[in-house]
C-alpha cells in the first residue's frame, strides 16, 4: 500500500500594513498564525516586520543594492510561497507602510511576481474593503496572484466585539471565516505550483 500524498509545508509572509501594535488587521495576522498552527497542516504563517523599511527613495540605492532592512525585507520576500496581507484602509486607498513595502521589494527584480496572496481586512463601515480593491490593482502591475474567493472584510467596530483591547480576535465567526481564506489560499498556491 503507498503512503499517502505529503503536502510540503509552505510558507505565508503575512505582512501587516499598520505598524500599530493593538492594530486589528495584526490581530488578523496573528489569529491567520493561530488557525494555521491548529487546524492547517501544511501552511505555515511567518510575520513580515516593516516598520523598519526607511521611505522609498531611490538615491538609497547604492552600487546596485539597498538600504539593509530592505535587503532582508526583500530576501524574506523571495523566500515566500505566497503572501497574506493584512490591509488598513486609510482614506478610502492603502495604508502608507504596505505600500511602501510594496514598492521596495518590487524595485529591480520584483520579488512579488508570479506568487499568490490573499487579503484581510478590518476597520469601519466596509470593514477595509476600498485598500483591498486597491492592492488587487497595484498587485496587477506587481504580477501577485490573489484568491478571488472568500473575501473577508471585518467591520471592527460592530456589535458584538470583534477584538479585545490588545487587537487579539475574539470572534469565533470570523475566526471560521479567515480560516477559509487560510484554505483557500493553500489550496490555490499549490495549484500554481504545480503548473
Amino acid at each position: 500500500m503507498e503512503a499517502a500524498a505529503v503536502k510540503p509545508v509552505l510558507r505565508v509572509a503575512a505582512i501587516c500594513g499598520s505598524l500599530r501594535k493593538a492594530s486589528f488587521n495584526r490581530g488578523l495576522l496573528r489569529a491567520a498564525a493561530e488557525v494555521c498552527e491548529d487546524s492547517i497542516p501544511g501552511l505555515h504563517v511567518d510575520h513580515l516586520d516593516i516598520s523598519d523599511l526607511p521611505i522609498i527613495n531611490t538615491d538609497l540605492e547604492t552600487n546596485g543594492g539597498f538600504p539593509p532592512a530592505v535587503e532582508a525585507f526583500r530576501a524574506k520576500v523571495s523566500q515566500a510561497d505566497c503572501f497574506l496581507f493584512g490591509a488598513p484602509e486609510y482614506n478610502y486607498s492603502i495604508a502608507t507602510p504596505l505600500k511602501n513595502a510594496l514598492d521596495w521589494a518590487s524595485r529591480g527584480k520584483n520579488c512579488w511576481a508570479d506568487k499568490p496572496a490573499a487579503i484581510v481586512s478590518a476597520g469601519g463601515g466596509f470593514g477595509g474593503g476600498r485598500s483591498q480593491y486597491h492592492l488587487r490593482q497595484v498587485g496587477v502591475f506587481l504580477d501577485l496572484h490573489f484568491i478571488n474567493k472568500p473575501e473577508l472584510f471585518v467591520q471592527a467596530f460592530q456589535q458584538p466585539p470583534k477584538f479585545d483591547s490588545d487587537g487579539n480576535l475574539i470572534d469565533n465567526q470570523i475566526r471560521e471565516r479567515l480560516k477559509q481564506v487560510l484554505l483557500s489560499l493553500q489550496a490555490f498556491t499549490l495549484r500554481l505550483q504545480k503548473d
